[in-house]
């Protein structure tokens, strides 16, 4: 569960830094990276979830 937790960190930092260069400077390769970065995210905290529930049994 580490390892998610780590690759999940990696990924959200990916979007945070293109989500930031699409905002401020306009960049719109950016914003598809964004977005790109946004769905392995959303898969890697559904992973999560299910990880962490079983973990809770």
């Amino acid at each position: 569960m580490k390892e998610l937790v780590e690759k999940i960190n990696a990924c959200y930092a990916e979007f945070a830094k293109n989500a930031e260069a699409q905002v401020v400077k306009g960049n719109k390769a950016a914003g598809a990276r964004a977005r790109k970065a946004a769905l392995e995210l959303m898969k890697d905290l559904k992973e999560f979830r299910k990880v962490s529930v079983d973990a809770a049994k």
